[in-house]
């Protein structure tokens, strides 16, 4: 997973490689896979560890769930300059809860000690995300 933040960070970068504009299909590509590793992390891993836990949320999970519904907003309307910047910020600082020593994944990591093979597995088995076109309209509001 930490190499597919690393190459996601790629990716974001690639983006912007035109000088003043973006590479809209880096950013389609970038769409679409960073939207897979999020579903990865919240249809996998997440109920994973909780379940892991007798049923108890791991003390980050509300967190990673939050940004997660973050990341998602700015992937809804048409890429910006500023939304790819936004990303970038909002990556920089939920990646490292991910990473590292003490981490979502090396907590889940120690959970599945030796179950870590069948959850890499169903990590790499996770189907494409059918993406919907960006939506540049007024927000929608939940009643």
């Amino acid at each position: 997973m930490i190499d597919d933040h690393e190459r996601l960070d790629r990716m974001l970068i690639a983006c912007e490689a035109k000088v003043g504009s973006l590479d809209l299909d880096v950013h389609g590509r970038f769409r679409h896979d960073l939207l897979r590793h999020v579903a990865m992390e919240e249809k996998i891993l997440l109920p994973y560890a909780r379940a892991k836990r007798g049923g108890e949320p791991l003390p980050v999970a509300a967190s990673l769930r939050a940004d997660h519904g973050e990341i998602a907003k700015l992937l809804v309307p048409s890429p910006t300059l500023a939304i790819v910047a936004a990303l970038r910020e909002l990556l920089g600082r939920h990646n490292p809860v991910e990473e590292g020593p003490g981490g979502f994944y090396a907590t889940c990591d120690e959970l599945a000690g030796d179950e870590a093979i069948v959850l890499v597995a169903r990590l790499r088995a996770q189907p494409a995300v059918p993406l919907a076109k960006y939506y540049d309209g007024p927000p929608h509001r939940v009643r």
